[in-house]
């Protein structure tokens, strides 16, 4: 029997941390609106995933548990496509919401597709145009705009990129849902007391995880912050490292002896948030820090050679500095020495990823098209998975 217009479903998709922060905003409307949410994760980063959906008082309502040891890529894609078919095809959700460009998301939206379900992509239309860079993340979201038939560009610049390529999914730009995440986590934590020590200011706040970092870019990365330490007395440094062994173990090895750097596993969302926000300059290879920090007012240096994300540096909140240990050591000192050049940067960035309205303009233009309520504006401009909870929040 058809339900009505208003009973609509949706599937989430989630794999990572990244994914999680930035859905659970979109989780969150959805389910104000009336639609029926169920959360799908695939078990990609497992042990990340639920402390952040925590602090938005979400839970799992499904998990794949696709990882096993020493999976491949091939491999990890290969399961989480014949699990996410297989519940799909039970759920049969109207819309199935992917985020980025992670194994999950492309499996999600090629599960979907394949089940007929149409495919929302949240973060859609960034592009380095080097299949190698990042790898394999810019084949993934070429991948899912091809089916896709609602791209959510966060961006007016990666709109113009869907553009180019002549996608046929309907395009809008919504401003980054990653805005909506921080403001309501900044928010939250002001009510709480901080559960790590945040440590005296001036201090770097460092994160290298990218697979194409992997060897001697991190080693590089570690070695010019050490060497701006030893230079620089008043300093100090925290390195938060990934827990995969190839990105954490050279950071380790090269901090090991540097009494004023602090290396930190996987912080909590909320604490990661609050060491951000105080750094001087933040040093990453992650697209979030990217994001993260311009909308927080800190200066970015980047750790690679490409970025999807040139908004930060069209806007002055961002700058590349690639990963040789000299040109680290040279960009971190002299950002550290011109206080101008820091506060300009600080300023530049704070709007380039939107006005914290991201998920109330994809969920209208969902409920615009599947039919339901539609929220009033912002003023601002069961096979192969095991069950986690009954659904809801």
């Amino acid at each position: 029997m058809p339900r009505p217009l208003g009973d609509k479903r949706a599937a989430v998709v989630i794999g990572t941390r990244p994914e999680a922060i930035k859905l659970a905003p979109v989780i969150t409307e959805l389910r104000k609106r009336g639609i029926e949410t169920s959360i799908i994760g695939t078990g990609q980063h497992r042990d990340l995933v639920d402390p952040v959906l925590d602090l938005f008082g979400l839970k799992l309502d499904l998990d794949l548990e696709i990882m096993e040891p020493e999976s491949s890529l091939n491999a990890v894609l290969s399961r989480a496509i014949e699990r996410l078919g297989a519940e799909l095809e039970t759920l049969h959700p109207d819309v199935v919401v992917v985020q980025g460009d992670t194994t999950s998301a492309m499996a999600g939206a090629l599960a979907a597709f394949n089940s007929h379900i149409p495919v929302a992509h949240v973060e859609a239309g960034l592009r380095s145009n080097d299949l190698a860079l990042p790898f394999p993340e810019e084949m993934h979201r070429r991948v899912i705009s091809i089916v896709s038939q609602w791209n959510f560009a966060p961006t007016e610049y990666a709109a113009q990129q869907l553009a180019n390529e002549h996608q046929l999914g309907k395009v809008v730009v919504t401003g980054n849902t990653v805005v909506d995440a921080v403001a309501q986590i900044m928010r939250a934590r002001k009510a709480k007391p901080s559960t790590i020590l945040i440590p005296t200011a001036p201090y770097l706040l460092a994160t290298a995880h990218r697979r194409e970092s992997w060897g001697r870019p991190i080693r590089n990365i570690a070695l010019g912050l050490r060497d701006v330490l030893r230079t620089r007395p008043d300093v100090s440094l925290v390195f938060a490292t990934h827990p995969n062994p190839l990105a954490r173990l050279p950071v380790e090895e090269t901090l090991a002896d540097e009494p004023r750097a602090t290396v930190v596993g996987a912080l909590e969302y909320d604490d990661f948030l609050a060491l951000l926000q105080g750094a001087t300059v933040a040093v990453t290879d992650s697209g979030g820090v990217q994001e993260e920090g311009p909308t927080l007012g800190v200066p970015i240096l980047v750790t690679r050679a490409v970025t999807e994300r040139p908004e930060g540096l069209s806007a002055g909140a961002v700058q590349m500095v690639g990963t040789t240990r000299a040109a680290i050591r040279r960009e971190v000192n002299d950002l550290l020495d011109d206080r101008f050049a820091r506060a300009r940067m600080s300023a530049a960035g704070r709007e380039v990823y939107g006005d914290g309205h991201a998920a109330t303009r994809i969920v209208d233009a969902l409920v615009r098209d599947l039919g339901g309520r539609k929220a009033p504006r912002p003023r601002a401009e069961g096979r192969g998975g095991r069950k986690v909870s009954a659904g809801g929040d």
